[in-house]
Parts: structure tokens; C-alpha cells; sequence
């Protein structure tokens, strides 16, 4: 049986994405969001949100984000969570690729966001592929038997070290606070093979053909080394998250996606949204705002529009 085709996939559940998908599910037009997590983007960590348009009383970001995600989806988009590992552009149908499936559209808007981050521990880029990973999914079963640590204090970090807790016969979280910034559950303390280690910096990532340990330093300044095979990244940071397309589009020095006015990319068909793009403001209003036009860019190119139709309310 062949995979659905959409009219629009949008990577991507931040304000900018779920906005999309909002205004193209309003427009009719057959899509779904492809989300890694639906609380590990920078409005997810905000604890109040009180200038976004309409509201009335300050909440939580993650409660704006959950509005977002609610509004789209009762709008007709579907929502799946699953982590993006590839993309093909070259064909007027796109696909991405994600672990679990694939996806197939007839347009692609990105919303990826900026908390990815470039090497900065000792030994990161050093033993990439040789130890360090960004993708526990993609790499667990390579450390069955092993001891590894997964390195973050988001939910993406403790749902990819859970997941790792089934291959690896010791997994270690390590938070550089001293509290995480998500509810661990009272099933999760009784992973026998899942320890936390909060408050604790990893320092350095040591080897020689692949990684051995790692060196920790708390808050006291006191250094200590854990014995491993395995470190799985997930801290945040202000990179652009553009990995996956793996040089598929026209990226700026900084590493963000070009586009222009309309959040058209190089590529017809593609086009994308929101700090991915490293536009000056980083708001929560701008983000929506550009992720409308984005919608209204892919209707326009999906019906071969002279101009932006700007509203389907009968």
C-alpha cells in the first residue's frame, strides 16, 4: 500500500509551523505536521507568556504552544511526532524521511526553529560517529550491552534516554542543572538502568579510536570521570536546525535557510519559516506571522495563483 500523498508537510511544531499548518488546513488543503517534540522548542521553555495578541491573562508558553497545536489540528491537521533524519527536494513530489516512515507532499514548508547547536564540549566533533551521536533512534542499537549518557535536561533528552535504557545496559541523563525541564515520572525512577546525574557539566569527551569516558565537573568545581561508550547530545543552543536537509537547500553563512519576503526558498515548492530562517526578531507573534505567509505562499503555488487568496470563511 502506497504512502498517502499531502498536499503539505510541515516540519516542524513551533509557533511558525503549527501556524502554517493551521491556515493551510483552513484553506483545505491535506496536511500534517511532523513534530520531534511537542514541548522541546524555545516557547515550551517559557515559563510566561503575556505579550502575544489576545491574551488576557499571562500563561505558560507550553500552554500557548498546546492553543497552537489544538487550533491546527481541529482545523484538520493531522500531527505526528517523530524526528526528521532526511529530506529529497529534487522532484516536484518531496519526501522526508523520518524513522518511522516517510512522507510524501506535493509542498514542504520548514519550521525547524534555532536551538540547534555546533560542537562545544572537548572531544564532541572529535569523536562524532565514533562515540558522540544526535540521534539516539538512529543509533541505539549499536551501544547494546554498553554504558552510554545522553547529555540534556529537556524531554527530548529523558524520552531518548528511556529509549536507550532498552539497548544499553547502563544509561546515565546528565543535566548541567540541577532540575530538569520536564516532569519525570514516577515509572521513569524505577528504570533500573536509567540513573540521573543533575547538576553535573560534562567537560570534556575522552578516547582514542572512540569514546572511553567522560570528564564531569558540579557546580563545586569538583571534576570526576565516568566510563563509557556512547554520548547522545541534546543540549540546546541557537543554531538553526537545518541538519537534515543535508545541503538540499541555499543556506546562509550563519546556516540559515534563505528565502525571501514570501518564505520561498531556492527550491520551488519548499519553503520555510521562523527562526530557521534567523529572521532579527525572535518572537512568538513574528514566528506565526511568518509561518501565515508561508501557508499563503503554498496555497498561491499549489493552485498556481497569480496572487495570495487571503481568506476561505463562507
Amino acid at each position: 500500500m502506497s504512502e498517502p500523498l499531502y498536499d503539505v508537510i510541515v516540519i516542524g511544531g513551533g509557533p511558525a509551523g503549527l501556524t502554517a499548518a493551521q491556515y493551510c488546513a483552513r484553506a483545505k488543503l491535506k496536511t500534517i505536521v511532523i513534530d520531534k517534540s511537542p514541548s522541546a522548542g524555545a516557547l515550551a521553555y517559557a515559563s510566561t507568556i503575556e505579550n502575544y495578541p489576545g491574551l488576557e491573562k499571562p500563561i505558560s508558553g507550553r500552554e500557548l504552544l498546546n492553543r497552537f497545536r489544538n487550533q491546527a489540528i481541529n482545523f484538520g491537521a493531522e500531527y505526528v511526532e517523530s524526528k526528521v533524519i532526511g529530506v529529497s527536494l529534487k522532484d516536484d513530489i518531496k519526501e522526508v524521511f523520518t524513522m518511522d516512515k516517510n512522507y510524501r507532499a506535493k509542498a514542504l514548508i520548514i519550521a525547524t526553529g534555532a536551538m540547534g547547536r555546533k560542537p562545544t564540549i572537548k572531544g564532541e566533533a572529535e569523536f562524532l560517529g565514533k562515540g558522540v551521536s544526535y540521534c539516539a533512534v538512529c543509533d541505539a542499537a549499536f551501544y547494546k550491552g554498553k554504558k552510554v549518557a545522553v547529555l540534556g535536561d529537556s524531554e527530548e533528552a529523558l524520552k531518548e534516554a528511556i529509549y536507550l535504557t532498552k539497548f544499553a545496559d547502563e544509561v546515565y541523563l546528565i543535566s548541567p542543572t540541577k532540575k530538569l525541564k520536564t516532569e519525570v515520572e514516577e515509572s521513569d525512577l524505577k528504570i533500573k538502568n536509567l540513573n540521573f546525574l543533575l547538576g553535573k557539566t560534562t567537560t570534556s569527551i575522552e578516547g582514542t579510536e572512540t569514546v572511553e569516558k567522560i570528564k564531569l565537573r558540579d557546580d563545586t568545581g569538583k571534576e570526576s570521570y565516568l566510563e563509557l561508550s556512547g554520548v547522545f547530545v541534546y543540549l540546546s543552543g541557537s543554531k538553526p536546525i537545518t541538519d537534515f536537509l543535508q545541503g538540499s537547500l541555499e543556506l546562509s553563512d550563519n546556516d540559515c535557510i534563505k528565502v525571501n519576503k514570501m518564505m520561498e526558498s531556492n527550491i520551488s515548492g519548499v519553503f520555510a519559516a521562523g527562526d530557521v530562517t534567523c529572521t532579527e526578531v525572535r518572537q512568538v507573534v513574528v514566528a506565526a506571522a511568518k509561518g501565515c505567509i508561508a501557508a499563503l505562499s503554498a496555497e498561491k503555488y499549489l493552485f498556481s495563483r497569480k496572487r495570495i487568496k487571503y481568506d476561505w470563511h463562507k
